[in-house]
């Protein structure tokens, strides 16, 4: 896949952006200056935080509330997607004690959806259908919103804010990302070492088992190499955390719910790592980072899938700005901006459309490989 790059970038592309693919962009971003205030911060807090009392609701009652959780998770996000045609501006400044609270108050909320969903399809006699919809609404939420704060808060200097996102990962089976995200994916993401880097033409179905278990393998030899450097072995190898951690929640799962308990987190845990599995995919897919002879190119904003949605980008907390988070990984959230569209590509429809369809191959090639060609 490199050297494929390197013969591609011999030639220069003169090639004008196909006016198609700008037109949502740059409307947006010409409206966006017009009505957006310029601090977001609430926005985001109503956004995420929403969803939560409704699957509660869920949970516990049935009824509607599990219709209501999914519709507001599903067609009212996207419905503001289509609808509202603005893009809010990154918060500027380089601290912002709005943001930290957000992000902690959603990871210490991780863990109630978490538990609630296991105590309450556990021990409420609800539904079939009911449960099905109450459960649905709990991994969506995990996946989407609690999966994005968890990324954030792994990438937050402070000590306690990346531990408080490595338990978030942990408790849905996924401790493994904490290590494998900054140390192998912002590494050597475009490239044929990170295994989190979709390649042109690879369906998801051929990708997530080659994401998941390289992931793993490459943070383990990550972290097992700065052991050796910092003379940190045995158990205090972050692997065995993960690990035992893993076993922890399954068993608190049970004392919880019982074996159907366990079979309930089990399930969130599946459907919570493909959606974090269809991020990954969906923001790399196809584009590729090439080589000045010996050198490899420099991270930039051509090398991830951006989306200028206005409602799925405050679900996600600004994953969706994933150019700008890739060449300043430290950069806050709030902060995070779009690049325009001559200098990143960016996504045909929203981040969670663009997941649906990456289910159906065929349909996502014919969508994103002019278009990863076009980058490439």
């Amino acid at each position: 896949m490199m050297e494929e790059a390197s013969r591609q970038s011999n030639a220069p592309r003169n090639t004008p952006l196909p006016q198609e693919w700008m037109t949502r962009r740059t409307n947006s971003f010409n409206l966006a200056r017009v009505f957006v205030p310029r601090s977001p911060l609430w926005l985001f807090a109503i956004v995420t935080l929403t969803p939560v009392p409704l699957i509660a609701a869920a949970v516990f009652w049935g009824g509607l509330w599990g219709a209501l959780a999914l519709g507001y998770l599903i067609l009212f996000t996207a419905a503001l997607d289509t609808i509202v045609t603005l893009v809010t501006p990154a918060t500027e400044g380089d601290e912002f004690p709005a943001a930290r609270g957000l992000t902690t108050a959603l990871g210490i909320v991780h863990f109630a959806v978490l538990g609630s969903t296991i105590y309450g399809l556990t021990s409420s006699m609800l539904a079939p259908a009911e449960q099905i919809a109450a459960f649905a609404a709990a991994a969506l939420w995990l996946g989407q919103v609690s999966n994005a704060n968890a990324h954030e808060l792994i990438h937050r200097p402070k000590r306690w804010m990346h531990r408080l996102g490595m338990w978030v990962y942990i408790s849905v089976l996924f401790g493994h990302h904490t290590s494998a995200h900054p140390l192998v994916h912002h590494v050597h993401v475009g490239t044929s070492q990170d295994p989190s880097t979709a390649q042109l033409g690879e369906s998801f179905y051929r990708f997530v088992p080659r994401a998941w278990l390289g992931s793993f393998v490459r943070g383990w030899e990550e972290e097992s190499r700065r052991s050796r450097r910092i003379g940190r072995a045995g158990l205090g190898h972050p692997y065995v955390l993960y690990i035992s951690g893993g076993i922890m929640v399954m068993a608190a799962s049970v004392v919880i719910g019982g074996v159907p308990g366990l079979a309930i987190y089990l399930g969130l845990c599946l459907v919570t790592q493909l959606q974090l599995m269809l991020s990954d995919y969906v923001q790399h897919y196809g584009l590729s980072r090439y080589v000045h002879g010996d050198k490899l190119e420099p991270i930039g904003p051509r090398h991830s899938w951006n989306a200028p949605h206005f409602a799925s980008s405050a679900l996600t907390l600004n994953a969706t700005r994933h150019s700008d988070h890739h060449t300043q990984p430290n950069k806050p959230y709030a902060a995070l901006e779009l690049p325009n569209a001559e200098e990143g590509p960016m996504l045909p429809y929203a981040l969670p459309v663009m997941a649906v369809m990456a289910l159906n191959p065929w349909k996502w090639r014919r969508t994103m490989d002019p278009r990863a060609r076009f980058w490439a």
